[in-house]
């Protein structure tokens, strides 16, 4: 199968856009392999302050899936062929598959640390290669290493904070993380336990003083307008 660049953009050699693609395939295959990973620990990841990553890792999915498209419609720019299959990564990476499942949230992404650190680092080469052949391409690497390099940042960031409490000079947890501990605690919390009895006198007492009829013809009205429980908006 031929794949070699057989056509490539006005000012640019045939010679150099089959370098500038031969730049870009481990590229491509490092992005698709990072979006499929930080799926994975996304699905796997367990404990303390499990649903900020679950949800912070899911930001980051969408922008690695725009560099793979991105990457891979570059190659075809210049007259390459992108492959994004299964069998076309496994043959074309350099490095082992993600070794983690379900685990900590310390523990996941402090292996995810060294997995941004290679895809940077080949980035950072991928540019010099291609820095005086294709200030294009060199552009959108340069765009995607620095989103990457500020997902890592992230990554870091969390690291850090479970390895070292966030503690206040006395002791104390800080408010921030106090409250970002009490949410993910309150959303992982499963509502099977029967209710306290200061809770049941309490619903009791709101259900008394809530007026079923009015609140009934002020959701119907809200229906007929589009609003959502806040008023605004839509349903």
């Amino acid at each position: 199968m031929n794949s070699q660049p057989h056509t490539t953009v006005p000012g640019l050699d045939q010679e150099t856009a089959t370098r500038v693609v031969g730049a870009l395939r481990p590229r491509l295959f490092s992005l698709l392999d990072l979006q499929l990973t930080l799926k994975h620990v996304h699905w796997n990841v367990v404990g303390p302050s499990f649903l900020s990553v679950h949800e912070m890792l899911d930001t980051m999915v969408g922008p690695v899936r725009e560099m793979t498209d991105a990457t891979a419609e570059r190659i075809r720019t210049l007259g390459g062929v992108p492959r994004g299959t299964p069998g076309a990564i496994v043959a074309g990476r350099d490095w082992d598959d993600y070794g983690l499942d379900t685990e900590s949230v310390y523990v996941h992404l402090k292996a995810l640390d060294p997995v941004f650190t290679g895809i940077v680092s080949d980035h950072r080469d991928a540019i010099e290669l291609v820095g005086e052949l294709d200030p294009v391409t060199e552009d959108l690497l340069i765009a995607q290493t620095a989103k990457l390099e500020e997902f890592q940042w992230f990554i870091r960031s969390f690291v850090e904070r479970a390895h070292q409490p966030d503690e206040d000079t006395q002791g104390r947890t800080s408010s921030a993380t106090a409250a970002a501990d009490r949410r993910d605690a309150a959303s992982s919390a499963t509502a099977d336990r029967a209710p306290t009895d200061s809770e049941s006198s309490a619903a009791d007492r709101a259900a008394g003083e809530v007026d079923t009829a009015a609140a009934g013809e002020h959701f119907d009205e809200m229906a007929k307008v589009g609003a959502n429980v806040d008023g605004e908006g839509s349903i």
